[in-house]
């Protein structure tokens, strides 16, 4: 069997093993690196701060470009766990192996490493740790595992028009956030417990002071994503190249420019045009609003990736010596690489300077970006690949 477009040759292990899959999860682990590589251009301290004109611009390209990181790996766990293939007790004891322990393990580790241990400790009871905000996917995702066996029934029996209908149904949910904002106008910002912003939302069909359980409460959010994943292996043929790239590449398209116009729109906005640009931290989380996960934007730009990722599934050198193992590993890198990350980005913020004053002048915000995301990804890859060589401990800790 030879792959469209010429990939190589194709062995039986990658016949039986979805490896567009481990290409799509070394892509979404590298974004969310480049993510929080951009974070420290638009979120300045205590506070939101953009330097330049220029920062602004690149901060929405970046940004944009990666932020279906999360919610590709939502439909890459979809296709591979839903419908359930084993019992829902069975399943619960794979997912605690693979998914409880090494995230346990890696909250402890900030728990010490960043704050204060006793007071973090305390926090736990409650929630993951700020410091380590990127373990809220985690919560989330266990959130959706809960749901899997609950769906499962309905996900074995329903047809294409049926599952299509409710994707629909959840596409639209996806414009709810540009509804709040356009009908809030400039809407206050609420803060939560330990000062965690949340703008406040414009109520919408059934929503009230009283009642947060509207219309769409159910049909929203990262659910939409099961579904697409399960829409995607059970009716979704492959495509031809021509068809895959007529479909995904206005997808991509429009979900990238209502992202980057949306940010810049707000920026532009708040700034009248005069740099720097800042203010609190709910400000950011304002500006943030065109590309939530669950916004149409992101939505399209995952779908683009799918398709196109569909289309690797065959080996190469390249794949067994590269690819696999990072995917693999992908899982404890996405819990680990704040602990790198940060260090790099420091570094190199001390080496090349700020914004157009910098040592690169207008280039060195994009290399300081490019610069954090890549060498943090290939130094945590290392690393994470090594500790799951580790005899029976090594996929406790890394997955």
């Amino acid at each position: 069997m030879i792959a469209e477009g010429g990939l190589g040759k194709c062995s039986r292990e990658a016949r039986v093993r979805e490896v567009w899959l481990d290409w799509l999860r070394v892509l979404a682990c590298f974004m969310v690196m480049l993510t929080h590589s951009t974070e420290p251009f638009y979120l300045g301290g205590e506070g939101s701060r953009i330097l330049t004109a220029g920062d602004a611009v690149w901060v929405a390209i970046f940004d944009v470009l990666s932020r279906s990181a999360v919610v590709l790996f939502i439909i890459a766990s979809s296709y591979l766990q839903f419908p359930l293939h084993y019992s829902t007790k069975e399943f619960f004891r794979r997912r605690a192996v693979r998914v409880l322990v090494p995230f346990l393990i890696w909250t402890l580790v900030y728990a010490f490493v960043w704050g204060e241990p006793v007071q973090n400790f305390k926090d736990l009871v409650w929630n993951f740790n700020y410091s380590a905000g990127h373990l809220w996917f985690v919560y989330m995702m266990l959130g959706l595992y809960l749901l899997m066996p609950l769906l499962s029934p309905w996900a074995e029996k329903v047809g294409r028009k049926e599952l299509g209908l409710y994707i629909g149904i959840w596409l639209f949910t996806t414009l709810l956030p540009f509804f709040r904002a356009w009908l809030g106008g400039s809407a206050p910002v609420i803060y939560g417990p330990s000062g965690i912003p949340n703008p406040a939302k414009y109520p919408l069909w059934g929503e009230a002071s009283w009642n947060a359980y509207g219309l769409f409460y159910y049909f929203s959010g990262m659910i939409g994503y099961l579904l697409v994943g399960l829409y995607f292996r059970r009716f979704v043929p492959e495509l031809s190249w021509k068809k895959t790239l007529a479909i995904a590449l206005p997808c991509f398209a429009v979900g990238f420019a209502i992202g980057v116009g949306g940010f810049l729109a707000g920026v532009w906005a708040d700034s009248a045009g005069v740099f720097p640009v800042e203010g609190p931290v709910g400000l950011a989380a304002l500006w943030e609003i065109p590309w939530l996960n669950d916004s149409l934007g992101v939505a399209l730009m995952a779908i683009a990736l799918v398709l196109i990722f569909r289309k690797f599934h065959c080996e190469s050198r390249f794949y067994r010596a590269v690819v696999l193992p990072v995917s693999q590993a992908s899982y404890g890198m996405y819990l680990s690489h704040m602990l790198v990350l940060g260090l790099v980005s420091a570094w190199l913020r001390d080496l090349l300077g700020l914004g157009a004053d910098g040592l690169l002048g207008i280039w060195t915000t994009p290399v300081q970006i490019l610069g954090t995301a890549l060498l943090s990804f290939c130094i945590v890859a290392i690393c994470c690949i090594l500790l799951r060589k580790i005899p029976k401990l090594g996929t406790r800790i890394i997955g």
